[in-house]
C-alpha cells in the first residue's frame, strides 16, 4: 500500500483468478518469541519453519551487536502444506518471497522446501536482509552495497543449532564470474534502481554476481583487513558523501586498486567462510505457541495476502468472501475488505467495513489506521491527487491515527499519515516536524519520510533544515525518481533563497527598506501544499509590488523573478523538446493520461502514461498543490511543457511546470 501524494500510482493489471486453498484445509497459528506463522501445513512443519527463522535472526544479533533486529511493520509468515497449495498464491513461482508493505510484511513458502542456492530460506534471508540494511544502515546505501550484503548473508546456515556459517560461496554466481567480463567498478557504483544493469534479466547477472564478489571481498578477502574500512565506507555515505569520496576516504586507495584486487580474488577462485559460535544450543520451539485457526480465518490471511500481492486483487476478493460468510465479526477479514473496496474506490463500503472492523476488535491499530488511510483516499481524484480536506474529515483521520499511535507506538505509517493530514490543511506543522522524526527513528531508511519532513521545514521557510535532509538524497540516492525529486527540490530552495535576496535588495535599492514581509510583497511565500519533490514559485502579489523597481544589476524585479523562474526550470535533455503554451484538459483512457496543451494554434496531444514519472513543478502560488484530473482543466493553466516528439502534434510527456500568465519562454 503506498500512499500517494500528488503523484499518480500506477494502475494496477487484475489476472484471472486461481482457485482458493481447499476449504477442507485445517489452519494452525504458532506464535514463537519474534514471529507469527500461520498456515494449513502441519504443526510440526510450521514450527520447524519458525526454528529457521529464529535461528537467522539469533544469528544476526550476534554478527550485528548494535543492530534494531525489530520492525515497525509486523511481518506474518503463510507456510502452505505443498506446493500445489502454494501456487494461487505464488505468481513469481519462486521458492519463497518476502511481501513488504507499509502496513504489514508477509513472508510465503511451501512445506516441501528446495534446498541449495534455489532455497526458500536463502530468497528470504536476502529479502529480510534488505530490511535490516534500511532499518539500521542509510536510506543512500548503493544499490550495488544493498544487493551485495543480501546475497552474501543469503547464505546463513545454523547446521546444528550452535554454530552459524556465513559467506559460503553462491554457485551461479562462482560460475558466472569465471566466464563473463566484470563491469569496471565505477560502471558498478554507477547503478541505480533505475539502471538496465539492475533492471535488464540479460545484464542482472553479471550485477548481482560481482555486486556479492565485491562484497564477499571487502568481508572475507585479505585476511578480513578491509572489513573495518567497509564500515567507515556504510558510515560516510550514511552522512551523505558521494560514493567515490566515502570509498577513497574509507579504503584509502583509488577505486581502481580495489578492483585491481577483486579481480586477483575473483581469479583465484577460492572463497572462504566463516563459521562462529552462537553462545549457546537454540531451541526456539521451547517457547512456541500454538492455536488452531478456524476455516474463516484461514481465508481472511489468504485474502490478505492476496491483497498485498501485485495482481491478486481477484484473489483477495474470492477469499475474503467466503471468510466474511463464514464468519462476519472477524476484526481482520472486515479490515481487509475494507481496504479492498477503498482500492476499488467504493468509499462508503469501505468505511463501514472498517467500522465493523473498529466494533469487533478496538485494539486493532491496523483497523483505526485503515479508516484514516480511506478517508485520506477519499478526499483524492481518481488520479491520485489532494489539494485540501474538509476539517470535519482532518478531524476525523487525526482522532483514528492518534488511537493507532497510542495502541502501536512503533509503527511508523500512523504517524507518517498524521502528518501528511497536516501537511495537506497546513496545519499544526511543528507537530508534524516531531511526528515525522519520530517515524524516521522507527525506520530511518524511509526516504518518503525524509522528503515530506524536509517539505515540512519548507512551510516554516527553513531552508537549512530543508537542505540539510535534501542533500544527502540528491547526492546518492539508490532510487532515480527519489533522487530527481530531491534535486528538484534542492535547486529550487537555491533559487527561492536568491530571489529573497534580490527582493531585498531591490526594495532597499528603492528605498522601502532592506526588510519585507509576506504582507507587502516581499520574500516569496511556499504552497501550503506543495508536491513533494517540489516548491511553489513566489506569490504573485509580487510581482505587481514594483515592476520597475530596479535591482542591483538593474532589472526590474519582474525580469528578474522571470530570469529566476528560467534557471531553476527543468532543462530539456537531448532528443527533447519545450514549448510555452496552455493546459486545456486531461484526456483519460486504459492506457493512461493523455495532456491537451493548447500552443498558438496547434493542440499538443502528450501521452503522460500514470503521470508517476512526469516532472511537475508550480511557479505560481495559485497552483502550488492545485488538483489534476480527467476532464477539462478549469481554470486552463498557463504551463511550459517538455515532451520527446513521436508525431507532428504528439508525443511523450517529460515535464509541467506552471508559470505566471505574463511569463515568457526564451528561445
Amino acid at each position: 500500500m503506498k500512499r500517494l501524494y500528488l503523484i499518480v500510482a500506477a494502475a494496477l493489471v487484475l489476472f484471472a483468478a486461481h482457485a482458493s486453498v481447499s476449504a477442507k484445509d485445517t489452519w494452525t497459528s504458532v506464535r514463537s518469541q519474534n514471529f507469527h506463522l500461520v498456515g494449513n501445513a502441519s504443526e510440526k512443519d510450521i514450527q520447524q519453519v519458525a526454528s529457521r527463522l529464529e535461528q537467522f535472526r539469533h544469528a544476526f544479533s550476534r554478527v550485528f551487536k548494535r543492530a534494531r533486529l525489530s520492525d515497525s511493520v509486523p511481518t506474518t509468515v503463510i507456510v502452505f502444506k505443498n506446493p500445489n497449495s502454494y501456487k494461487p498464491f505464488n505468481p513469481r513461482n519462486s521458492a519463497g518471497y518476502f511481501q513488504p508493505g507499509e502496513d504489514v510484511n508477509y513472508i510465503t513458502l511451501s512445506a516441501e522446501t528446495r534446498s541449495g542456492a534455489d532455497s526458500p530460506f536463502s530468497i528470504i534471508f536476502h529479502e529480510y536482509m534488505h530490511l535490516l540494511v534500511k532499518n539500521n544502515v542509510s536510506s543512500n546505501t548503493p544499490a550495488w552495497l544493498n544487493e551485495g550484503l543480501a546475497e552474501f548473508y543469503s547464505t546463513l546456515e545454523v547446521p546444528k543449532g550452535e554454530k552459524a556459517e556465513i559467506g559460503k560461496p553462491i554457485a551461479p554466481h562462482v560460475f558466472y564470474l569465471r566466464e563473463q567480463k566484470l563491469l569496471p567498478l565505477r560502471t558498478l557504483f554507477a547503478v541505480d534502481h533505475s539502471s538496465p544493469h539492475y533492471n535488464e534479466q540479460s545484464k542482472r547477472g553479471v550485477f548481482y554476481a560481482q555486486s556479492w564478489a565485491l562484497v564477499h571481498y571487502l568481508m572475507l578477502g585479505k585476511e578480513r583487513r578491509r572489513q573495518p574500512q567497509l564500515n567507515r565506507y556504510l558510515e560516510l555515505v550514511g552522512d551523505g558523501a558521494s560514493q567515490q569520496e566515502s570509498f577513497e576516504a574509507a579504503f584509502g586507495a583509488d577505486i581502481e586498486v580495489i578492483e585491481k584486487e577483486l579481480r586477483d580474488y575473483i581469479r583465484r577462485d577460492t572463497y572462504p567462510y566463516v563459521t562462529f559460535d552462537l553462545g549457546q544450543k537454540l531451541d526456539p520451539t521451547a517457547t512456541m505457541q500454538t492455536t488452531g485457526l478456524t476455516e474463516a480465518q484461514g481465508l481472511a490471511y489468504l485474502g490478505d495476502l492476496a491483497l498485498h500481492s501485485p495482481g491478486l486483487l481477484e484473489q483477495a476478493e474470492a477469499n475474503l468472501q467466503k471468510a466474511v460468510a463464514l464468519d462476519a465479526n472477524d476484526a481482520m477479514t472486515q479490515a481487509s475488505l475494507g481496504m479492498l473496496r477503498m482500492r476499488q474506490r467504493r468509499f462508503a463500503e469501505a468505511k463501514e467495513h472498517l467500522r465493523r472492523a473498529v466494533a469487533s476488535d478496538a485494539r486493532n491499530h491496523l483497523a483505526h489506521y485503515y479508516f484514516a488511510y480511506t478517508l485520506s483516499r477519499e478526499g483524492m481524484s481518481e488520479m491520485g491527487f489532494v489539494s485540501s480536506y474538509a476539517p470535519e474529515r482532518a478531524g476525523e483521520m487525526r482522532v483514528a491515527l492518534r488511537k493507532a499511535i497510542e495502541l502501536k507506538p512503533d509503527f511508523a505509517a500512523s504517524y507518517s499519515l498524521l502528518a501528511f493530514v497536516n501537511m495537506v490543511t497546513g496545519e499544526q506543522v511543528d507537530e508534524s516536524i516531531e511526528l515525522l522524526k519520530r517515524a524516521l527513528l522507527l525506520t530511518p531508511g524511509e526516504q518518503q519520510f525524509q522528503l515530506d519532513l524536509a517539505q515540512l521545514y519548507l512551510l516554516k521557510q527553513d531552508f537549512d533544515g530543508a537542505r540539510k535532509i535534501i542533500e544527502p538524497l540528491a547526492a546518492s540516492a539508490p532510487d532515480a525518481r527519489m533522487k530527481a525529486n530531491a534535486q528538484s527540490l534542492l535547486s529550487s530552495i537555491k533559487n527561492i533563497q536568491e530571489q529573497m535576496a534580490q527582493f531585498k535588495s531591490s526594495r532597499g535599492a528603492d528605498g522601502a527598506g532592506g526588510e519585507t514581509s509576506a504582507n507587502d510583497g516581499g520574500p516569496p511565500r511556499l504552497g501550503r501544499r506543495a508536491r513533494p519533490g517540489e516548491t511553489s514559485a513566489p506569490d504573485e502579489r509580487a510581482e505587481s509590488s514594483g515592476p520597475n523597481t530596479p535591482d542591483t544589476d538593474g532589472m526590474t524585479v519582474e525580469e528578474a523573478m522571470a530570469l529566476s523562474m528560467r534557471e531553476a526550470m527543468r532543462k530539456p535533455q537531448p532528443g527533447e523538446m519545450r514549448a510555452r503554451g496552455v493546459f486545456t484538459r486531461v484526456e483519460c483512457n486504459a492506457k493512461g493520461a493523455i495532456f491537451h496543451i493548447r500552443v498558438g494554434e496547434q493542440v499538443l496531444k502528450l501521452f503522460g502514461g500514470d503521470m508517476s514519472g512526469i516532472h511537475f513543478m508550480a511557479f505560481t502560488q495559485n497552483e502550488a498543490g492545485g488538483e489534476i484530473g480527467c476532464g477539462p482543466r478549469k481554470p486552463e493553466s498557463q504551463v511550459v511543457v517538455t515532451y520527446r516528439a513521436k508525431e507532428k502534434s504528439g508525443g511523450d510527456l517529460v515535464a509541467v511546470e506552471f508559470v505566471p500568465a505574463s511569463f515568457v519562454l526564451e528561445k
